[in-house]
């Protein structure tokens, strides 16, 4: 029973933040390196990853390998994380944290994410 709600967690965490990359782009783009190209795509293809993992994760057949791709796009998503960090975790006109909460979210929520996604790789 606590696997089902845990990856039924998963799931539907994982479906809600990808559709809000499609919803709320605007809030994403100033949390993309500037160093990175194409920032519209990476947010999108992020979205899109995300909401597939996402519904990916509830079907048997392909949770251990989604759970494998969670893992591999939240590290893929830590570059976002250090540069939230490094512009003093503050967008003007969007999103402002204190910087130890940014900490907070890049060294204990980001792993514990990944972690919960790695309960279902066996």
């Amino acid at each position: 029973m606590v696997q089902k709600i845990l990856v039924l967690g998963l799931g539907l965490f994982f479906i809600i933040a990808g559709l809000n990359h499609f919803i709320q782009p605007e809030f994403y783009f100033p949390l993309i390196p500037p160093y990175l190209p194409w920032p519209s795509l990476i947010n999108y293809a992020s979205g899109f990853l995300e909401i597939i993992l996402g519904l990916a994760v509830l079907l048997p057949s392909l949770r251990k390998i989604s759970a494998w791709c969670i893992i591999i796009l939240m590290i893929l998503f830590i570059p976002s994380h250090v540069y939230f960090i490094q512009i003093g975790s503050c967008i003007p006109d969007g999103l402002c944290v204190p910087v130890w909460l940014a900490w907070i979210r890049l060294l204990i929520i980001h792993p514990l994410l990944m972690f919960w996604a790695w309960i279902f790789t066996k």
